[in-house]
């Protein structure tokens, strides 16, 4: 799963990047420092790895992680071509969701490319560049849908029909993803088919100065009144000092975190909400030679689970032993929760929850 770092030029996008990967991505103070996309992988916290590899003596922790690509920053008119705008949206489009990095900090010394602060604004102008590139997208499928239809064959019919329903939300200005809870399963498909920029879902990430850390500032506080609007998420942090943090052994972590009042890492938080973001949720594995954390999508089965560790087991599949991450501990032992009774035998239909710690069984 890829999350794209998005914004405008100069709000920290890059050092955000650096601090989430520590992969070095350049960061300087001018628009367009990053023309490639810069990508990272992430391990996603997850305190209960480390609890069961403990209770295992397990000699390998293996989290899972999430693809972060660190996007040019867009101006207006990227929808037209401007500051290399077509190839940087053509980045966003192969990401399977945004993190929108707004400024919300004063500082003269680090240029905006439009002269002022404004989170807002500079929300709003993303948004509509992302708007209008999905009016050209659904232009051109409408006419080709139009043209199709002469065909007599029904499912243009249907097909457009869907399309009119995203455009009409586009007109307005709004985003794609706002239609969601009025489509079918069948509707939100085909629009997932289509790979618009504005149905792809979105946190906003309020990058502050570091006084602001521990309770933001009058700008998060207006991009948090704005994304309640839409139903979407805000995470509020401190982009540089996050790149010092990641930089810290864990003692001199904790202790800098005092210092700025805040109890975890602003970037555990966001990658941990992005994770959500995304529809996903981790199953465990744990032993003496690995605990490992699996991801799948929310409300996928046990066979469909198992295949992410291997086909076979999934071809193979004849029941899963499931107990949750926490009744494991408290019984101490796999086989001493096995004689309570508390191993529970689950079949193909059985759905995986967050926190399951799985033990597949499969014959191929």
């Amino acid at each position: 799963m890829k999350l794209g770092v998005v914004g405008l030029p100069n709000v920290g996008k890059s050092t955000l990047f650096n601090a989430i990967t520590k992969a070095g991505a350049q960061s300087a103070n001018y628009p367009f420092c990053t023309i490639e996309p810069n990508v990272g992988m992430v391990a996603v916290p997850d305190e209960r790895l480390d609890k069961l590899a403990a209770l295992y003596n397990s000699k390998k922790i293996t989290p899972t992680v999430l693809e972060f690509v660190d996007i040019a920053g867009l101006v207006r008119g990227a929808s037209k071509g401007e500051g290399l705008g077509n190839k940087f949206l053509s980045h966003i489009r192969e990401v399977d969701a945004i993190v929108h990095v707004v400024r919300c900090f004063d500082d003269d010394n680090i240029i905006h490319v439009d002269g002022r602060i404004d989170p807002i604004e500079d929300i709003s102008t993303i948004n509509t560049e992302l708007v209008i590139s999905d009016i050209e997208t659904m232009t051109r499928r409408i006419d080709r849908l139009k043209t199709q239809m002469k065909s007599g064959d029904k499912k243009y019919q249907v097909e457009l029909e869907i399309c009119e329903k995203v455009m009409k939300v586009l007109d307005e200005g709004r985003a794609v993803r706002a239609l969601s809870d009025s489509l079918t399963d069948e509707e939100k498909a085909y629009v997932k088919s289509l790979f618009l920029l504005t149905d792809k879902p979105v946190i906003y990430c309020a990058n502050v100065g570091e006084e602001d850390i521990a309770g933001g500032n009058g700008y998060s506080e207006r991009v948090k009144a704005f994304a309640k609007e839409e139903g979407n998420e805000v995470m509020v942090l401190c982009a540089r000092a996050e790149e010092e943090l990641a930089d810290m052994d864990e003692g001199d972590k904790r202790a800098f975190l005092e210092e700025l009042g805040v109890k975890d890492t602003g970037l555990d938080q966001l990658v941990s909400a992005c994770y959500t973001l995304l529809g996903l949720i981790s199953y465990l594995t744990a032993g003496e030679k690995e605990t490992r954390a699996w991801t799948i999508e929310k409300g996928t089965k046990a066979p469909q689970a198992a295949g992410k560790i291997h086909t076979d087991f999934e071809k193979g599949f004849i029941r899963a032993e499931v107990i949750d991450w926490k009744a494991l501990l408290e019984y101490g032992s796999y086989n001493a929760a096995k004689e309570k009774g508390k191993i529970r035998s689950e079949g193909k239909d059985y759905v995986v929850q967050d926190g399951d710690v799985v033990l597949f069984r499969f014959n191929v």
